[in-house]
């Protein structure tokens, strides 16, 4: 039995106490944390960065949220998606000073693929705002959608275009899908174009917003887990320049997500 008349350590009760509000939250804000606990934010500040520091939370690119590590396998994720999300983090920041181009990591659900993650806001580009969590994209009228569905296994894309496929859709219509996707693994990364007619999610944002994206598979353990893309305004510059300049380290962003994420197993 612990001696009852040793002091308790009182920064340490409140790092525990913040650790316990952002579990039991799932993602919480430091102004929600303000508001919780009653602390001050500057000494929330102080203890987020330590227990950052010593890989117990992790702070959300795409809306400032913090959230508690699954990382240290401390409490395994009910959903990978929140593990891949964590380990996305930096890679993806890292990736929005090399591109300068907004992107999201894309995380399949039965039928369509859900953004997990962004760095748009570190970028601040009104023309190109990407996200916010949670948003559902379509798999055949986005990129990253496409991407995910041409790299996911052969009955996993069976099931979710048998999902997708509107009634009275032609075989043609079907055939002009898979053609697609056979044409973007041949190719190694997706885009929008062609678009296709199946009236699924998206379609009409995809058509009239005046972006264009790129996206790639990430793997791990050579099976398909999400994708990462990165948009772009078509008016400031060319599918053909975006390619050149940035495939290479989206792919390269893309491997490291999938390393990162093997490696926890």
């Amino acid at each position: 039995m612990l001696e009852q008349k040793v002091k308790t350590i009182r920064a340490l009760e409140r790092g525990v106490d913040v650790l316990m509000e952002i579990r039991r939250a799932r993602a919480v804000s430091l102004h929600d944390l303000h508001v919780r606990l009653g602390l001050p934010k500057a000494t929330l500040l102080r203890i987020l960065v330590t227990l950052a520091g010593k890989g117990l939370v992790w702070q959300r690119l795409a809306d400032g949220a913090y959230l508690a590590s699954h990382v240290l396998q401390f409490s395994p994720a009910v959903d990978i998606a929140e593990t891949l999300a964590e380990v996305a983090t930096e890679p993806m920041a890292e990736l929005s000073a090399k591109a300068n181009w907004p992107s999201v990591l894309g995380a399949p659900r039965l039928d369509h693929i859900e953004i997990i993650e962004t760095n748009s806001p570190l970028l601040r580009l009104d023309s190109a705002t990407l996200g916010p969590v949670g948003v559902p994209l379509s798999y055949i009228h986005t990129a990253t959608g496409r991407a995910y569905l041409a790299a996911c296994g052969e009955r996993e894309r069976d099931a979710i275009i048998a999902r997708l496929r509107p009634p009275g859709a032609s075989d043609q219509s079907k055939a002009k899908l898979h053609a697609i996707l056979r044409e973007i693994r041949e190719r190694g990364y997706s885009l929008r174009e062609p678009h296709f007619d199946w009236p699924d999610r998206n379609k009409q944002a995809v058509v009239r917003d005046g972006r264009q994206s790129m996206a790639v598979a990430i793997y791990s353990r050579d099976e398909a887990v999400a994708a990462l893309n990165i948009t772009w305004p078509t008016k400031r510059i060319s599918t053909e320049k975006v390619v050149e300049r940035h495939l290479q380290t989206l792919r390269a962003t893309a491997a490291r997500i999938g390393t990162a994420l093997e490696q926890l197993s």
